[in-house]
C-alpha cells in the first residue's frame, strides 16, 4: 500500500510575489489512538498533538498507529517524512556548512531605518600642501601583496577579522538565494532607482541632498554660489568610470540645459548609456574616451587617456575646469571579495588624479571607495584631505549597507594642489611600469563604516536561513527618502507660428521711432520653428503646406526633448574661391521652451542669454560631424552701424567669380545675409497711444543728466529706472511685432553696391531716421504729442532744447526722488543691457 502524507500551508506567514519560489509547505501527520472511533477525532499524543484534526481523521481512517508503519503487514515506514530544506538551485540533500552554526553577531539591534542622515566631516586641516620636493620622497615600493588579514595598522585585529568571516560565509551560495535575501533584509532596497536609468542615480540624489545640494547648487567655502547666473554661467560636471550613466542622469533631470557633462569611461559593455536616459536629456552630456577622443578606449589607468581628458575639459570650459567631478569606479571581484581594495588600488589613485586634473579651485569631488585597510588606501585619502577643504566618508542610504562601497566627499579644491596632482601622475607611472612584477607600490588610509556593515552581512545571514523573514519597512522608507530628496515627476499655439513680419519699407518706418525699445539680427534665411524631442528627433514648423511639424531629415544634430526655439537654416561659408566650405548651421533667433522650462514671458535679453546658455550645453566640439547651433548675434537699433562694418563683398563658388555681400560673424564664419530682423523688446504701441487695445504702453528713453535709461508708461505718466513686469514684452508680442527689412535688389547697404531703387529703404535712409529718433529720445519729449508731461519729481523748470527747437512743455530728467518706483542704483545691474 501506499504511504500518504498531507500538504498545509500556514497562511499566517505572507511573502512577497518575487519569493514565491521560496515558499515551502509544512508536511502534517496526524496521529491516532488506538481505540479510535470512526466517527470521533482521535485523541493526539504528545508527539503529533502539533498537526491538526483533520490530518490526524486522514491517517486513522487509514489504520496509522504510532509507532507502526502502514498496509496489511504494516510495511510501510515508521518516521514521518521530514520537510525539504532544499533552497533555490542548490542539488537535493546540499547542506552548506557555513549556515549551519551561528555568526554570533546581534544584527537586531540595528538602528531604526530612516531617510533622515547626518554629515560628519573630518577635522579640519591645517597641514600645507607639501610641495614636489618633500611629495618625491612619500613613494615606497615594496613586494606585492595579495593578502588582506593581516592590515591591522589601521583597524583593529578583531574587528578586520570579523568582517572577513562575515563576507567568507557566502563564498558558497549560489548568487541568486544571496541577492534574495539581500533585497528582503534592506530596508532601503525598494528605492532602487526611482525613474531612472538605474541605482546609482538615487545614489547621487542621496548624496546630494545629504550635503546640502553641494553638487547641484555649488557653493565656495563661504557659502556664495560658484554659479554666476548674471553671465548665464553653465554648471559643468565630469562623470568618469561611470558607465551607463546614472549619475550624470540624475544631475541633468535637476539641472536640465542649464548643466552640462562632460564623461570618460571604458568602452564596451560598461559604456555610456545615453540612449537609455530615461528621465534627463542626454543631449547635454558629451563623452571623450581620452586620446583619440570619440574613438579612444576609456581607460582612465592610461596617463595619455588623463591628459587627452583635462586638455578637453579645460578647452570646453574656458580654461577653468569642472565644478565638480563624480567617480563611481568599479570592476568585478568574483571569487576575490576580501582583496577588492587591493586589486582596485590603481583604479582608486586615477580616479583622484582626474579630480586634481580637472576641478577647478573651489570645486568639488565625489568618488566611490571600498574597503580602506591598507597603507596605499589610506595616503590616498589624506592627500584628498591636504587638498580639500572639508573630506567626508559617507555611507548612503542607497548603497547597500551589507557591501563595502562608501564614498569620499571633497569639498571647495584648495589653490596650489597642482603638486600632488604631478606626483599622483607619477605613482600612476610607476604603478604601470611595475604592473606585471612581483613589486608594487605602497602608501595610507582611515577606516569608517565596519560595525554596521558586520551586523548588515550578519543579518543577511540570518534572511537566507529562514526565508520567511522580510523587512516590512521597504515601502513607506522609500516614500520618506524619495520625498525628502525631492525626486518626484512633473506634465503655444500653433496658428501664431504663421504669423508674417512686416516689411520694413518707408509707410512702416515710424515703427522704429522709439529707437531704444528694439533690437536687430543679422537674417539669413527663413524663419522657421525648431522643436526636439530628444536626440535626433528634431521637427520643423515653416509655415508651407502641408501646416504640420516635418521631420528635419538629413542632419547631425541633437536636441533635449521638450525644446521649442525660433531659428533660421544657414549655409555657413569659410574661406573663399576653390577652398571654400559649406556648413548647414542653425542659428536661434529666440527661445520659447528650453528643455521644458517655458521662457516666453522673460525679456528679450534674457531669453537670449538663456539661449546661449542653453547651445553652449548642447554644443560637443568632440563632433565636428555634427551640425553646429549657434545664437544669432544681437545689436541694440541705435547700434546698427556696428552691422554695417560687418558686411563685406565676397567671392563664393555659386558666384561665378562676381563677389557678393558678406556678413562676417565669430570665427571668421560669413553667410550671405538676406536682410535684419528688427524685434520690439518693450511692451508697448508705437502708434496711437491711447487704444484700448494696448494695456501697458510702455517706451524706453535716456536720461542725459544720470546718463541712465529709463522706462515710461505714456498712459499712467509712471517712469522708473527698474523695469516693471508689465513691460517686458512675452515672445507673443516681439514675434507679431517685428519687422524685416530685406536687403534685395535696389537696397544699398555697402558701398560697393551701386544699383540703388528709390522705392526701397537703403542703409543711409535708415540710419538717418534712426539717429534723429535716437537724439529726441535722448534730449526730451514732446508732451502734447506723443507722451504728454513726462514729470519726474526733480525737474528743470526751463524748456529743453530739442533738435534745434524749444518745445513749451519739455522736461529734463535731472535726479530721481521717492516717487521713482526704481533706484539709480539699479540701472547697471538690471537692464543696463535692456
Amino acid at each position: 500500500m501506499c504511504a500518504c502524507v498531507c500538504f498545509f500551508v500556514d497562511s499566517s506567514q505572507s511573502e512577497s510575489p518575487s519569493d514565491a519560489e521560496d515558499h515551502r509547505p509544512s508536511f502534517s501527520r496526524p496521529p491516532v489512538s488506538h481505540n479510535t472511533q470512526s466517527s470521533d477525532a482521535p485523541q493526539s499524543s504528545s508527539r503529533f498533538s502539533m498537526y491538526n484534526i483533520v490530518s490526524q481523521k486522514l491517517m486513522a481512517k487509514m489504520g496509522f498507529k504510532e509507532g507502526e508503519g502502514l498496509g496489511k503487514f504494516g510495511q510501510g515506514r515508521k518516521d514521518i517524512v521530514e520537510a525539504s530544506t532544499q533552497r533555490g538551485r542548490r542539488g537535493l540533500g546540499l547542506s552548506l556548512q557555513s549556515f549551519e552554526g551561528e555568526l554570533n553577531v546581534e544584527w537586531q539591534d540595528e538602528p531604526e531605518p530612516n531617510a533622515f542622515e547626518e554629515v560628519t566631516w573630518f577635522p579640519e586641516c591645517s597641514t600645507e600642501i607639501p610641495d614636489s620636493d618633500e611629495l618625491s620622497d612619500w613613494m615606497l615600493i615594496g613586494e606585492r601583496k595579495l593578502k588582506i588579514e593581516d592590515e591591522t595598522e589601521f583597524c583593529s585585529e578583531k574587528l578586520l577579522h570579523l568582517l572577513l568571516s562575515c563576507k567568507s560565509v557566502f563564498d558558497d551560495l549560489e548568487g541568486e538565494e544571496m541577492r534574495r535575501a539581500r533585497t528582503r533584509s534592506n530596508p532601503y532596497e525598494t528605492i532602487r532607482g526611482a525613474f531612472f536609468l538605474n541605482r546609482a542615480a538615487m545614489k547621487m540624489a542621496n548624496m546630494d541632498h545629504v550635503f546640502d545640494y553641494m553638487f547641484t547648487n555649488p557653493k565656495d567655502s563661504q557659502g556664495r554660489p560658484l554659479i554666476r547666473d548674471k553671465e548665464s554661467e553653465l554648471l559643468y560636471f565630469g562623470d568618469v568610470c561611470a558607465g551607463p550613466g546614472g549619475f550624470s542622469e540624475y544631475i541633468l533631470w535637476r539641472k536640465r540645459w542649464h548643466a552640462k557633462g562632460f564623461g570618460m569611461t571604458l568602452k564596451g559593455a560598461n559604456d555610456f548609456k545615453l540612449e537609455d536616459f530615461y528621465a534627463a536629456p542626454s543631449e547635454l552630456f558629451e563623452p571623450y574616451y581620452g586620446e583619440g577622443g570619440i574613438d579612444g578606449d576609456g581607460d582612465i589607468m592610461r596617463p595619455e587617456n588623463i591628459t587627452a581628458f583635462r586638455n578637453f575639459v579645460l578647452e570646453s570650459t574656458e580654461k577653468r575646469g569642472l565644478h565638480f567631478l563624480m567617480a563611481d569606479g568599479g570592476f568585478s571581484v568574483e571569487g576575490q571579495e576580501n582583496l577588492q581594495e587591493i586589486l582596485s588600488k590603481q583604479l582608486l589613485l586615477c580616479q583622484f588624479l582626474m579630480a586634481l586634473s580637472v576641478v577647478r579651485t573651489g570645486g568639488h569631488f565625489v568618488c566611490k571607495t571600498f574597503d580602506l585597510f591598507t597603507p596605499f588606501s589610506v595616503g590616498l585619502i589624506y592627500l584628498l584631505y591636504l587638498c580639500f577643504e572639508r573630506v567626508s566618508l559617507f555611507k548612503p542610504l542607497t548603497s547597500r549597507p551589507a557591501n563595502s562601497e562608501r564614498y569620499v566627499v571633497c569639498r571647495s579644491l584648495k589653490p596650489g594642489s597642482d603638486a600632488v596632482r604631478d606626483y599622483l601622475f607619477t605613482v600612476n607611472l610607476k604603478l604601470n611600469h611595475l604592473r606585471h612584477s612581483e613589486r608594487d607600490v605602497t602608501d595610507v588610509v582611515p577606516l569608517n563604516c565596519l560595525e554596521l556593515q558586520i551586523k548588515s552581512l550578519a543579518k543577511i545571514h540570518a534572511y537566507v536561513r529562514e526565508t520567511t523573514l522580510s523587512e516590512p519597512r521597504q515601502a513607506d522608507i522609500r516614500k520618506e527618502c524619495l520625498r525628502l530628496w525631492g525626486v518626484s515627476r512633473n506634465g503655444a499655439d500653433i496658428d501664431s507660428f504663421n504669423c508674417r513680419p512686416t516689411a520694413l519699407s518707408s509707410s512702416t518706418l515710424d515703427k522704429l521711432q522709439h529707437v531704444l525699445d528694439h533690437r536687430c539680427i543679422v537674417g539669413g534665411g527663413e524663419q522657421i520653428f525648431l522643436l526636439g524631442l530628444g536626440k535626433s528627433q528634431i521637427y520643423i514648423w515653416d509655415g508651407k503646406a502641408p501646416l504640420r511639424w516635418k521631420k528635419l531629415e538629413n542632419w547631425k544634430l541633437e536636441l533635449p526633448r521638450d525644446t521649442l526655439l525660433s531659428v533660421e537654416i544657414v549655409q555657413e561659408l569659410k574661406g573663399e574661391g576653390k577652398a571654400q566650405r559649406r556648413i548647414n548651421a542653425v542659428h536661434v533667433l529666440d527661445a520659447l521652451v528650453l528643455n521644458g522650462t517655458d521662457v516666453r514671458d522673460q525679456h528679450f535679453n534674457q531669453r537670449i542669454q538663456m539661449a546661449e546658455k542653453f547651445v553652449k550645453a548642447v554644443s560637443k566640439p568632440s563632433r565636428p560631424d555634427m551640425n553646429p547651433i549657434r545664437v544669432k548675434e544681437v545689436y541694440r537699433l541705435e547700434e546698427m552701424d556696428k552691422i554695417f562694418v560687418r558686411l563685406e563683398m565676397k567671392v563664393t563658388k555659386s558666384s561665378g567669380g562676381m563677389p557678393r555681400l558678406s556678413y562676417t560673424g565669430r570665427d571668421d564664419r560669413h553667410f550671405l545675409p538676406s536682410g535684419l530682423h528688427i524685434i520690439k523688446t518693450v511692451s508697448g504701441e508705437g502708434g496711437c497711444l491711447y487704444s484700448a487695445e494696448f494695456e501697458n504702453p510702455w517706451t524706453m528713453a535716456y536720461s542725459k543728466t544720470s546718463n541712465k535709461k529709463f522706462f515710461y508708461n505714456k498712459q499712467t505718466k509712471e517712469s522708473t529706472y527698474k523695469m516693471d513686469p508689465t513691460a517686458v514684452a512675452p515672445f507673443n508680442e516681439c514675434y507679431h511685432e517685428r519687422l524685416f527689412w530685406a536687403w534685395e535688389e535696389g537696397v544699398i547697404v555697402h558701398d560697393s553696391q551701386t544699383r540703388v531703387d528709390p522705392k526701397k529703404l537703403s542703409k543711409d535712409h535708415v540710419l538717418s531716421f534712426i539717429r534723429k529718433h535716437c537724439q529726441n529720445s535722448i534730449w526730451g519729449f514732446k508732451c502734447d504729442c506723443i507722451f504728454g508731461n513726462i514729470r519726474p519729481p526733480q525737474i528743470c523748470s526751463s524748456p529743453v532744447k530739442q533738435a534745434g527747437r524749444r518745445w513749451p512743455n519739455v522736461y529734463e530728467v535731472i535726479s530721481p526722488t521717492s516717487s521713482f518706483k526704481g533706484e539709480m542704483g539699479m540701472c547697471d545691474s538690471h537692464f543696463a543691457s535692456v
